[in-house]
């Protein structure tokens, strides 16, 4: 495939796993600004915030959840004798002070990507596939009856996190995939990370959670190689989802997708089509 591609951009960026993990391990991570502005009003009423009102502002936003989940792995590591598997969690066992001590003004995305539209349009899109997923997986999940909702959500909230981090510090070669997408839609997402990045993104996330000790839980649940366990399924076929009716619910796809959601769910396809339709209104 390499005759078809090239690295179109000036810039130097890694070409392996090795290199990727270290080039986005060193990276600070950026968050939405409607939640930084959120979390400065709350720091200015500290005394009245409780977990609740901080886990609503955080676990709304992935990169805001990554960037807590991370320093709580690395930081509070030995503090606990069980996995923090939510945002909710997190806070808890950090309390609110040292929250507001350890995460001062947050940088955003906005400012970040300040002077590139087509990269911040590209990472709002993923962010908001995001939400929609984590919407439908939670709700799978509370139809499942699994007392592993919360985390469900999550990881499906998280699940394209490499690639939001593409489009934070390798723009151009968010947007040259993007291009060859758009243009031959048959070609496949891993074969053009791998020739445009050294290696699939999967591998990059998959390292780069293990690397910041996320929760197990989370991380299978993150890992297409789990696809088989109940709950992955939860998660992939919920970002399966989010990904073929991002720009309407007219793709091909989608009846194949209904069709395993209502397995899961143990539904019929029109029960279930009419479910996910209410679900994404």
């Amino acid at each position: 495939m390499n005759e078809y591609f090239s690295n179109s951009t000036n810039r130097r960026y890694p070409s392996n796993l090795a290199g990727w993990v270290r080039y986005f391990q060193l990276a600070e991570i950026p968050v939405l600004a409607v939640t930084a502005n959120a979390l400065e009003e709350l720091r200015s009423i500290e005394n009245e915030v409780d977990a609740r009102m901080l886990n609503e502002v955080i676990a709304a936003d992935p990169l805001a959840t990554l960037k807590l989940m991370a320093y709580i792995a690395r930081d509070y590591r030995g503090h606990h004798t069980t996995d923090v598997e939510t945002v909710n969690q997190a806070l808890v066992l950090m309390g609110i002070t040292p929250f507001f001590k350890a995460f001062g003004e947050q940088p955003t995305i906005e400012q970040h990507l300040d002077g590139q539209p087509e990269a911040l349009e590209g990472l709002q899109a993923v962010i908001h596939r995001a939400h929609r997923a984590a919407r439908f997986a939670l709700s799978f999940a509370v139809h499942r009856s699994d007392h592993d909702a919360p985390v469900i959500h999550e990881a499906a909230l998280l699940h394209d996190f490499a690639e939001m981090l593409l489009w934070l510090y390798a723009p151009p070669l968010a947007l040259e995939i993007q291009r060859y997408q758009s243009e031959n839609p048959t070609l496949r997402s891993v074969s053009l990370q791998k020739v445009l990045l050294g290696t699939p993104l999967s591998d990059i996330q998959h390292a780069l959670m293990q690397l910041w000790r996320l929760p197990e839980l989370l991380v299978n649940i993150t890992d297409d190689r789990h696809e088989e366990a109940s709950q992955v399924r939860n998660v992939l076929l919920a970002i399966r989802l989010a990904r073929h009716t991002a720009k309407g619910w007219d793709n091909p796809a989608v009846p194949d997708d209904v069709r395993d959601i209502a397995q899961l769910l143990t539904m019929g396809v029109g029960p279930t089509e009419s479910l996910l339709l209410d679900l994404d209104q």
